[in-house]
C-alpha cells in the first residue's frame, strides 16, 4: 500500500517540515486528542501498565471512558531504541508457548526447547579413523585374506602378528592395537606388511565415546539449530527435535484502492506491501497463516483481529487519524492495550504496537512502502526474534561514505550499500518509495541533525543479506 507523499531524501534539510512526511503522518499531526482535556495518559504510564504480568485475557479498558491514541507529536512518541525493547519486552511476557516436536530437516534456524543430551556413545563403538591396515601388536605383520568394511558385522579377533585391509569407519576388530596408514605402509615378500614408520598403540582409532558419553550434555536451551547442530543431532541418534516453535503470523491489508494485478488506474494503486511483508516476514523466522485483503471495512477488520489465533497480526495503513483510519477505533473497541503508539523515527512515524490477548500482538505498520519496512524492523523483528528465543544480534557500525542529513527530532533509517569499509546512502529513500531498499545491504540508524561523512552509524542488517532467502539465523 502506498500514500502520496514529498520524498526527501539523504539531501533533504534537518529542518525542512516536509522531510520523510507522508499522509499518514501529516494527519496524525494535526489530530486532536482528547486526552489533552481529559487528562493525559502518556506513553511512560502505559509502558508502566504494561510492566504488570496479572491481566486478564483481554486488557481491561472500561474505566478509560475517552480512549483515544495521542497525538503523534515529538513529545509523546516513544523513542526508537525504547520502541524495539518494549516489542522485545512484550514479547517475553507473552504466554509461554508450548515446545514443539519437529523433524530434523523442519528443524533449521529455530532454537532447542530443551538441552540436547546424547542418546548413545559417541562413537559407539571403537572405529577406525583411516583407511589402512587394523594392526595387532609389533610389525612386521601377516596381512589375512579379506578386508573389514564400515557397515558389517564385527569382524574376527586378531592375535599378535597379524593384520587386515580396514576402511575409515569400520568397526575395529578385537586384539587390534592400532590402524596403520595406507600410506605408511608397504607389503613384502609372504604378504608381510611393514611399516615405514613408528607406530604407537591406539594410532588412528577412535575409541567409544571419544566424543561424549550416552547422557552427556551436548548443547544447551537456547542454541540455534543451524546446519552442525542438525548434523550433530543426527550422529547423536535424533529423529526429531524439542524447539522453540515459529511464531504465526497474520497479514491484514487494509485499503479500498489496491489492485492486485495489472497496472495503476483510475486512483487505484498497485498493492506493495501484500507481496513483500508475507515472504519478509518468514525470513524474519515467521510462519505466516494467512494474508488477508480487507479493504477499508471496520466491522471486517473487527472480525479479523478477534478471530486471529496468530501470535502476531501485521496490519497495513490505516493507523493515523483519516476517515478511513480504522486501526485506532478498532483496537479501542476490543479493548486493546496500545504499548507504542508512534515512534520517534523516520520514515514510519505513526506505527503502534498493541496487545490484543495475552498470547497476541498486533503491529500496526504505515501504508507507506519503506514506512512499513521501517515498522517491520523496528516493532515486527524484535518481537518475533523475542518469541522464537533468538538473542539479538550484535550490532555495528560502519562510517558513512557520504553524509546524510537527518530529521530535526527523530531518528531516520536509511538504506544503504556495503561497499568495502563504507556504507554508502542511497537515494529514493522516501516513505513511499522501495526502490533504495531494493539494492541496499541495511538500514543506517541516522540519528537526529544528521551524520556526517565518515561518522560510524548502527546498521540493521536485512534478513537475507546475511542468512539467505528462507530462514534468518539473526
Amino acid at each position: 500500500m502506498t500514500a502520496s507523499g514529498t520524498h526527501t531524501g539523504p539531501q533533504a534539510g534537518p529542518g525542512d517540515a516536509s522531510d520523510d512526511l507522508d499522509v499518514e503522518e501529516a494527519l496524525a499531526l494535526v489530530r486532536a486528542p482528547r486526552n489533552d482535556r481529559t487528562g493525559h495518559t502518556d506513553q511512560a504510564d502505559r509502558l508502566k501498565k504494561a510492566d504488570h504480568p496479572d491481566r486478564s485475557d483481554r486488557p481491561d479498558c472500561s474505566d478509560r471512558t475517552d480512549w483515544t491514541a495521542p497525538a503523534h507529536s515529538h513529545d509523546h512518541n516513544t523513542s526508537w531504541p525504547e520502541a524495539r525493547e518494549t516489542a522485545a519486552r512484550a514479547a517475553r511476557r507473552a504466554t509461554k508457548r508450548p515446545a514443539a516436536s519437529v523433524a530434523l530437516a523442519d528443524a533449521l534456524g529455530l532454537v532447542l526447547a530443551v538441552p540436547l543430551d546424547a542418546l548413545s556413545d559417541l562413537p559407539s563403538f571403537d572405529t577406525s579413523a583411516m583407511d589402512g591396515w587394523a594392526v595387532a601388536g609389533p610389525g612386521p605383520w601377516r596381512v589375512r585374506d579379506g578386508g573389514v568394511l564400515a557397515g558389517h558385522a564385527l569382524p574376527e579377533p586378531l592375535t599378535d602378528g597379524e593384520a587386515v585391509r580396514i576402511a575409515t569407519g569400520a568397526r575395529v576388530p578385537t586384539g587390534v592395537t592400532a590402524v596403520l596408514r595406507s600410506e605408511h605402509g608397504r607389503t613384502g615378500p609372504q604378504d608381510r606388511l611393514h611399516a615405514t614408520g613408528e607406530t604407537s598403540h591406539g594410532q588412528d582409532i577412535r575409541p567409544r565415546g571419544q566424543e561424549c558419553r550416552r547422557g552427556d550434555q551436548l548443547l544447551p536451551t537456547g542454541t540455534l539449530v543451524t546446519p552442525a547442530v542438525l548434523g550433530l543431532a543426527a550422529a547423536a541418534g535424533y529423529d526429531t527435535l524439542a524447539v522453540v516453535p515459529r511464531p504465526r503470523a497474520e497479514i491484514l491489508v487494509l485499503g479500498d484502492e489496491l489492485l492486485t494485478e495489472g497496472l495503476p488506474h483510475d486512483g487505484l494503486i498497485r498493492d506493495a506491501l501484500g507481496p513483500m511483508l508475507a515472504p519478509w516476514l518468514r525470513v524474519l523466522g515467521a510462519e505466516v497463516v494467512a494474508v488477508r485483503r480487507l479493504g477499508d471495512d471496520a466491522k471486517a477488520l473487527r472480525r479479523a483481529i478477534t478471530s486471529s489465533r496468530a501470535d502476531l497480526i501485521v496490519t497495513t495503513g490505516g493507523t493515523a487519524g483519516g476517515p478511513v483510519d480504522h486501526v485506532h477505533p478498532t483496537l479501542e473497541r476490543i479493548g486493546a492495550e496500545l504499548l507504542v503508539d508512534g515512534v520517534a523515527v523516520r520514515p514510519g512515524h505513526p506505527m503502534l504496537l498493541a496487545r490484543t490477548k495475552a498470547d497476541q500482538h498486533l503491529v500496526g505498520l504505515p501504508g507507506n512502502p519503506l514506512a512499513a519496512v521501517s515498522g517491520l524492523l523496528t516493532l515486527a523483528e524484535p518481537l518475533l526474534r523475542a518469541l522464537a528465543a533468538h538473542p539479538a544480534p550484535e550490532p555495528y557500525r560502519m562510517p558513512l561514505r557520504e553524509a546524510v542529513q537527518g530529521h530535526a527530532h527523530d531518528t531516520r533509517l536509511v538504506p544503504v550499500a556495503l561497499r568495502g569499509e563504507w556504507a554508502v546512502p542511497l537515494h529514493y529513500s522516501g516513505p513511499a518509495m522501495l526502490r533504495g531498499i531494493a539494492t541496499a545491504d541495511a538500514l543506517a540508524v541516522v540519528p537526529p541533525g544528521g551524520a556526517a561523512r565518515g561518522a560510524g552509524l548502527e546498521l540493521l542488517d536485512l534478513p537475507w543479506d546475511t542468512a539467505g532467502i528462507g530462514v534468518c539465523f539473526t
